[in-house]
């Protein structure tokens, strides 16, 4: 019976040292796209003016990605002054379509390449999902921000 003991408490530190790698070979972008990627499979994901006001207005909003090409003064305005007021962190990536592709505004081919992407200028994660090393990198990331 302590022999079964023994093993376990071997086999957690060797995956501590396994996502521990794991998670500094990940960049921000990869992370924010697998977040992205689990948040709307749990249906945890707002995109768009409406939805992105509605979850930041209510604090239901645990982070917020808006696109730096986005054109429209009173939008970047409005969101940006929510995220302050109810102190949700703001990500702010380059492009738009490229914001449309990680929420799933596109198509996808048979290769699986992306097809009739839409633009998105917000989104914003309700809910995360289920944890993974790519929300601890995120986390980490926007704790050392502050």
């Amino acid at each position: 019976m302590s022999s079964e003991g023994d093993v376990s408490i071997e086999m957690s530190v060797v995956e501590t040292t396994v996502s521990a790698e794991i998670i500094s070979s990940m960049s921000i972008e990869e992370a924010l796209v697998a977040v992205l990627r689990q948040s709307r499979i749990h249906n945890g994901l707002a995109r768009g003016l409406r939805e992105c006001v509605k979850a930041l207005d209510r604090g239901t909003a645990h982070l917020c990605i808006l696109a730096e090409s986005c054109d429209e003064a009173g939008y970047v305005k409005l969101i940006t002054a929510l995220c302050a007021e109810h102190s949700i962190d703001l990500i702010k990536v380059p492009d738009g379509k490229k914001l449309g592709e990680w929420v799933g505004l596109c198509k996808y081919d048979d290769n699986g390449v992306a097809q009739k992407i839409v633009s998105c200028s917000s989104a914003v994660i309700r809910q995360f999902g289920e944890e993974s090393e790519a929300m601890h990198v995120l986390v980490q990331h926007l704790k050392g921000r502050n």
